[in-house]
């Protein structure tokens, strides 16, 4: 009987797919576009109760025990929005999507806030992979385009923990030294591509409305026709730069294209 891999080897060895949020929370709230309608609200918190997590979104937790970001529901005037709070720490809080008609919702539109961005910050190193905000999109994991040893890498990390990882991934950032507008690949993994919707101290502590194509995205950033998207991810982090960051984040809402 071959032995199963330590804790430890699984961890070292996949590394990069790990710490790419590819650790779907499993029983992860699922829901299905109504049809027929043309925009569908992911959340705008304005049900949540204040000081209180957001409901409707799991923890999504990275390996190796590290301190937990800290997300609360907070009013903000009249309104509530989502707090995200990390010191030396990397979590996420993330919503699953089902549902065929999801296919018709091309357009991500967000809200968000930064109070400052990382100084050790670097997009292009692990070190320094630690942003204030960040929106991630999951795309449908497609074994037919994988090789054989992704496949393998895929079907381990069902085994060992129990859950279903997504395919490629478009993670929007608020970037601390990629230029707005850049592109990169994640440097854990190139199943993910960072794509810089700000950047840098200019426009820190203010309220941004963004809003991409993310089908657009996909092909141009993997050169593939897109497959369904599985979910969405909120994250602020800064467990590689040992560094403390808070965002903000409202109304996220899928769009159908006009």
């Amino acid at each position: 009987m071959t032995p199963k891999p330590s804790s430890s080897r699984l961890k070292l060895r996949y590394a990069s797919l790990l710490s790419a949020l590819v650790l779907i929370a499993a029983g992860a709230l699922a829901f299905s576009a109504p049809p027929g309608n043309g925009v569908l609200l992911i959340d705008d918190f304005s049900a949540e109760t204040p000081d209180s997590a957001p409901s409707g979104w799991n923890k999504l937790l990275l390996p190796r025990k590290k301190k937990e970001t800290r997300y609360t529901v907070v009013r903000d005037g009249e309104n509530k929005i989502l707090k995200a709070e990390s010191s030396r720490a990397a979590s996420a809080v993330y919503k699953e999507l089902k549902g065929e008609e999801i296919r018709d919702f091309e357009i991500l539109s967000w809200r968000w806030k930064v109070e400052g961005i990382l100084k050790k910050g670097d997009e292009t190193r692990k070190d320094g992979d630690d942003y204030a905000a960040r929106v991630y999109v999951t795309f449908e994991y497609e074994p037919e385009k994988t090789s054989s040893f992704d496949k393998f890498k895929f079907k381990l990390l069902e085994a060992v923990y129990g859950m279903k990882a997504p395919g490629n991934t478009v993670n929007y950032i608020w970037a601390n030294k990629l230029q707005k507008g850049e592109a990169i690949k994640n440097p854990f993994t190139d199943r993910v591509v960072m794509v810089a919707v700000e950047s840098g101290p200019a426009l820190v502590g203010q309220w941004l409305n963004e809003e991409r194509n993310i089908y657009e995205d996909y092909k141009r950033y993997f050169n593939d026709t897109p497959p369904k998207i599985t979910g969405i991810v909120i994250m602020t982090d800064t467990d590689n730069t040992n560094e403390s960051a808070t965002g903000y984040y409202d109304d996220i809402v899928l769009k159908k294209k006009p």
